[in-house]
């Protein structure tokens, strides 16, 4: 992929959400900058300040907690057409209690606080783009919660698979194990009753019925 191709998939993605004028499309050009990540490699750590906000272009990036005994315990995947950043870290200025990795080789467009804010000045759409963003995150967000306290551990396992399908078969059992708050063996037992039933369902479906 191009430098331009790269800076045409955030123009697209901000089409789905708000058409962008000219004069915007050439702010975005001027604002966005291109970086790589290696696989690994820290994009935040604990402790710092979050200064860009990452729009995923190819690639994969984590953002975790790590918790006293050492137990990783994963917020959020972004992928492509997906974006990370430490949202109260970013926008205050305050160290995040967040890590960010690259699970892949990773290339983005990132913004840094400032140059976002001066989008904001010059078009107002950037301000109501960003925070639909920031409230499609609080919704994400509110309902994992939801599902930590109410729900199976199948039915977030199913919610996951809803969520991030285009990453199943890119992210080890550890990973989507942590991000659900089971066990990696339990995950492969709730992946061993899932095919189990579909091959039940698929034995008891009348031939020449699609």
């Amino acid at each position: 992929m191009t430098q331009n191709d790269d800076i045409q998939a955030l123009l697209d993605f901000f089409d789905t959400l708000i058409p962008l004028t000219e004069n915007e499309k050439d702010l975005v050009k001027e604002k966005f900058q291109p970086h790589s990540y290696r696989r690994r490699e820290n994009v935040l750590q604990e402790g710092e300040i979050c200064r860009y906000y990452h729009f995923v272009v190819k690639g994969c990036l984590r953002m975790y907690k790590t918790d006293n005994e050492g137990t990783i315990h994963i917020i959020k995947f972004a992928a492509e057409n997906d974006w990370m950043t430490d949202i109260p870290s970013y926008y205050t200025l305050k160290p995040s209690s967040l890590h960010i990795d690259a699970l892949e080789a990773t290339e983005v467009l990132r913004i840094r606080r400032n140059d976002l804010l001066d989008m904001y000045m010059h078009a107002q759409r950037f301000d109501r783009i960003f925070r639909i963003l920031t409230e499609n995150d609080l919704a994400k967000l509110q309902q994992r919660h939801l599902e930590s306290i109410s729900a199976t551990a199948e039915e977030r396992y199913e919610s996951f698979l809803n969520d991030y399908s285009n990453l199943t078969n890119r992210l080890s059992q550890v990973q989507i194990a942590s991000f659900l708050g089971i066990t990696p063996e339990f995950l492969s037992r709730l992946r061993n009753r899932q095919v189990r039933s579909s091959s039940e369902n698929e034995k008891e479906s009348p031939h020449g019925i699609s």
